[in-house]
């Protein structure tokens, strides 16, 4: 069996659950495992079970408590143990999302598993599970095997053609995990969300980001105006966000999000190994920069040498003419 480990937020299921479904479905049919089986953890699993077609799985495990109330490192992981445990799981597969590349390391410790992080392939070598993930900024993808009884991986988003979302649901089981609070190191105690109008940065099919290159903070409106025109996610580098230009959720790069959407417009980025490292995988790339040597330009798909603060603008007018 796959374990297949959901997101799901206010009720229901994120886009990355669905990727998640079809990756676990291909580890199914690559390692014959018998079958997929999911997971929703939180005190509105059995709601979210819903969104679950039959045709992606053969059924929704749900762990609800209060133990499961806000996300717990410790918690969430002795469910995703007592699930893979009660389904005999070869494999247990996450998102490369910030829950699961926390939960994922874990699990793989409790389970004894191998691990195999930002997957973007999966297929089988020698028996065994195996995957192709980018290293080195992307600039080289690497193919990796797990050697051991099971696998733990970790599916970079927009990796994955999403699942089909319609159908009967599949059906339901509550599984029951005990969790003493007097043994949780760490413990949530407020949430705050930042009302935002767009999409979840990780999950947008298009993003557009910006960098230096915008000159100054008022200038990424300009950014945020393009983006708006095409329905995408804002994105930022490092130095933008550490200028405290943009807020930390929008950055992209290495120490920030890894993004692979269909589009990704670079705004007056230069293309650090440290930013291209977190979108590189995107399968458009389309730059703008005044600077015709810089980095970006060799990793682009299409390149505008010009300046982003006359350039954008008048991208954006195009897009909304063409909307008309």
């Amino acid at each position: 069996m796959i374990l297949a480990v959901l997101e799901a937020q206010d009720g229901g299921l994120k886009k990355i659950s669905y990727e998640i479904l079809a990756a676990a479905a291909q580890a199914n049919e690559v390692l014959h495992a018998g079958g997929v089986c999911a997971l929703l953890i939180g005190q509105q699993a059995q709601r979210s079970a819903v969104g679950v077609p039959a045709a992606n799985c053969d059924e929704v495990l749900c762990v609800e408590g209060p133990a499961f109330a806000a996300y717990s490192p410790q918690a969430f992981a002795l469910a995703v143990q007592a699930a893979a445990e009660s389904t005999s799981a070869q494999a247990v597969v996450f998102g490369a999302t910030s829950l699961g590349r926390d939960l994922a390391p874990r699990v793989s410790v409790t389970l004894a598993a191998g691990l195999l992080m930002d997957v973007t392939e999966i297929f089988a070598k020698g028996g065994h599970l195996a995957a192709r993930r980018p290293v080195y900024a992307g600039k080289v993808i690497a193919e990796v095997e797990c050697l051991a009884e099971t696998s733990v991986v970790a599916v970079r988003p927009n990796a994955f053609p999403a699942a089909a979302q319609e159908g009967p649901p599949a059906r339901t089981r509550t599984l029951t995990v005990e969790v003493d609070a007097k043994e949780l190191r760490a413990a949530v105690r407020e949430v705050r969300r930042q009302a935002s109008g767009r999409q979840e940065l990780s999950e947008a099919d298009i993003v557009v980001a910006g960098g230096r290159g915008l000159r100054e903070p008022a200038n990424f409106a300009l950014v945020e105006e393009l983006a708006d025109s095409l329905g995408a996610a804002v994105g930022a580098t490092r130095a933008v966000v550490d200028a405290g230009w943009r807020p930390h959720h929008e950055q992209v790069g290495q120490t920030g999000k890894t993004v692979s959407p269909g589009l990704y417009i670079a705004v007056g980025i230069s293309g650090a190994v440290q930013h291209v490292a977190g979108m590189s995988s995107s399968r458009t790339i389309v730059a703008i920069n005044r600077d015709a040597e810089a980095p970006i330009f060799k990793i682009c798909d299409y390149g505008v040498v010009g300046d982003a603060l006359e350039i954008s603008p008048q991208l954006t007018r195009e897009i909304r003419l063409l909307q008309r």
